[in-house]
């Protein structure tokens, strides 16, 4: 292992994630077992988190600028240089404010013309912050129910297609947070994102617990200022969850 391998692996360990993904994909039925065959299509949906300020007219699979700033980019990067062999295509389609029937509203050109091997979805977090903030009326049951029936319609089209689901999450002390709004009845939503991966047998990516995790190293300002949005940091701790529950053929 060279010096740079050592030195990520040592950061992951040390935050507990590869621990944190095992324990929460332990059933081995689960697609978190599959591997990234040659020439995979991978595809990032979700909100503001994942749009990460990406410049939309950069389009295509692979594009500098077509990954925004935040973790995707880090993936991304981290895929493309480490295995240029395998032919991967790899789309960002976030966009900021997005919540799941919004998603289902341009799920046609914005997922499934693009045939993706690897479907990694991150959202939820607007579903319940625009209920406090932009007079959405949406439910936790809403939000559950939605995001199944993109589920369904995804897998109907795409039966072989990969899911990661990424749990939405909630920095305490974040300065765009008010905790006795947000705490407990935003856990509703991540209980319900946690449900759907295991009902879908998808890859779970739990940041809430690795991000609590992290506040025992560094505080909110330096993982997450808002609360809501990750920095640079929480960006590519995010991106190293991500990674550490894949597999390549």
């Amino acid at each position: 292992m060279n010096r740079r391998n050592f030195l990520l692996n040592t950061s992951i360990i040390s935050l507990g994630i590869p621990a944190l993904i095992q324990q929460f994909n332990a059933d081995k039925t689960q697609q978190s077992e599959w591997t990234v065959a040659q020439g995979s299509t991978i595809l990032f949906q979700g909100d503001s988190i994942t749009d990460g300020g990406r410049n939309k007219g950069r389009y295509y699979a692979n594009q500098a600028g077509g990954m925004g700033g935040g973790y995707v980019q880090h993936i991304v990067t981290e895929l493309l240089g480490k295995y240029p062999e395998k032919g991967l295509r790899c789309y960002n389609r976030g966009i900021s404010g997005h919540k799941v029937f919004q998603l289902a509203e341009r799920w046609e050109d914005d997922c499934l013309q693009l045939k993706p091997d690897v479907l990694s979805i991150l959202i939820g977090v607007n579903d319940f912050w625009h209920t406090l903030t932009h007079n959405y009326k949406g439910t936790v049951d809403i939000y559950e129910s939605d995001l199944r029936a993109l589920l369904d319609r995804t897998l109907k089209e795409l039966p072989d297609v990969r899911l990661i689901v990424a749990e939405p999450f909630v920095i305490k002390g974040g300065s765009a947070i008010d905790e006795q709004a947000w705490i407990p009845a935003f856990n509703a939503y991540q209980k319900a994102a946690k449900k759907i991966a295991q009902d879908y047998k998808a890859t779970f990516i739990p940041l809430q617990s690795i991000f609590d995790k992290a506040l025992e190293k560094a505080d909110v300002k330096y993982w997450c200022p808002d609360g809501v949005h990750p920095s640079m940091a929480g960006s590519y701790l995010m991106a190293q969850a991500w990674l550490a529950a894949l597999k390549f053929d």
